[in-house]
């Protein structure tokens, strides 16, 4: 009887760990799409000549907003 017990545990265990795997992708993936939000809609509230001045363009806006991490012209800073 313990035996079943330990079993039907585990998996319960093991269950719960791989949802709690997934709700944790799920709320990151949720962060990063409002992150990309915020971040567009701050890039559109800027002029052409703002744009410029941190040298982007409009049609940029949308990668810019979606790879954060990487410099559109291949510049990485140093933190």
């Amino acid at each position: 009887m313990s035996t079943t017990y330990g079993t039907i545990g585990l998996r319960q265990t093991f269950a719960s760990r791989k949802f709690v795997a997934l709700f944790e992708r799920l709320w990151v993936a949720l962060r990063e799409r409002h992150e990309r939000r915020r971040v567009r809609a701050a890039l559109s509230e800027l002029s052409d000549c703002e744009l410029m001045d941190i040298g982007t363009t409009r049609g940029e806006i949308e990668y810019v907003a979606s790879n954060r991490a990487k410099d559109p012209r291949g510049i990485w800073s140093v933190d």
